[in-house]
């Protein structure tokens, strides 16, 4: 189903804008000053939104953030009650009462899988999510690679990998909604791994989440920079884990290093350390918006 001329306008004005480029290269972003909007993640209330057993909902997370400095929300899809257009319509009408942009849509997926009905599975999960996340307003669904099978070889699930990339991205041209793809750990460990995933993928619908919390690498800060360049849209955690040590985040380093790739997208906290987030959250928010706006 091609584009219709709304949506073929819309995704021309994010290429223009800087919000999507091939994804072999290093973005092209049009100017020389970054433009950062601050999000804030439904993962950092995990709990509280669990559907099961949680004390939020969706739309107590919106109202939260809508008295936050904040640009945006992330609606991560564990935590929606329903997975349909109408439940997507009532969130995006939520958010645009709060003045609230929708800045993308994590979904869990393993594309590594070496059984293809499995991988198929997935595949369709992230479609029908590319279609939701464009209902409710959102610029990215998040993805991950996945998992190397015991006993499988990396090239291998690295091609089934691009594969399925390559299948969802043209049902994220379809419905104007960029996938991004996160240095989540498994094959995608090192910015190595990650960009040999991104780089051979012939579509400019695809771009990179950079999670700034998981690279355990020696230098975790080092390889958040290597990948920058590549990065749709980012999550920023309150630590970092050098050699698998967790440390406190330097923020303003992050800050810095993302305005110095020259980025252009949604930047969402994502808090996952100890502290009740209703209390750690809106710290850490004040001092993002500071870091961003100076």
């Amino acid at each position: 189903m091609p584009l219709s001329r709304r949506q073929f306008l819309a995704a021309s004005a994010l290429v223009a804008s800087g919000g999507i480029a091939s994804a072999i290269d290093p973005i092209k972003r049009p100017g020389t000053k970054p433009d950062l909007k601050l999000a804030l993640a439904a993962y950092s209330f995990n709990k509280a939104l669990d559907v099961k057993k949680g004390t939020m909902t969706m739309f107590d997370f919106i109202d939260l953030a809508a008295d936050l400095p904040l640009d945006a929300v992330e609606l991560t899809s564990y935590y929606w009650a329903e997975s349909t257009e109408e439940y997507a319509e009532k969130l995006r009408a939520h958010a645009t009462k709060k003045k609230l942009a929708i800045s993308g849509v994590p979904v869990r997926n393993d594309f590594c899988q070496r059984d293809e009905a499995a991988r198929k599975k997935d595949i369709a999960h992230v479609k029908k999510w590319l279609a939701l996340a464009a209902k409710v307003g959102a610029k990215t669904v998040r993805i991950f690679a996945g998992t190397l099978p015991k006993g499988d070889e990396l090239a291998d699930a690295q091609k089934r990998v691009v594969d399925a990339m390559n299948e969802c991205c043209e049902a994220a041209e379809k419905h104007g909604v960029v996938l991004a793809l996160e240095n989540h750990g498994g094959i995608t460990d090192t910015p190595e791994h990650l960009l040999d995933l991104v780089k051979p993928v012939k579509s400019m619908w695809l771009g990179v989440n950079i999670d700034t919390g998981n690279f355990h690498t020696a230098d975790p800060y080092a390889d958040i920079a290597k990948i920058a360049p590549y990065g749709v849209v980012s999550q920023v955690k309150t630590e970092v884990f050098p050699n698998n040590k967790r440390e406190e985040a330097d923020l303003p380093k992050v800050v810095k290093m993302l305005k110095d790739a020259n980025f252009h997208g949604f930047v969402a906290l994502e808090y996952e350390a100890k502290d009740d987030p209703k209390v750690a959250v809106p710290k850490y928010v004040k001092e993002l918006r500071k870091l961003i706006s100076g």
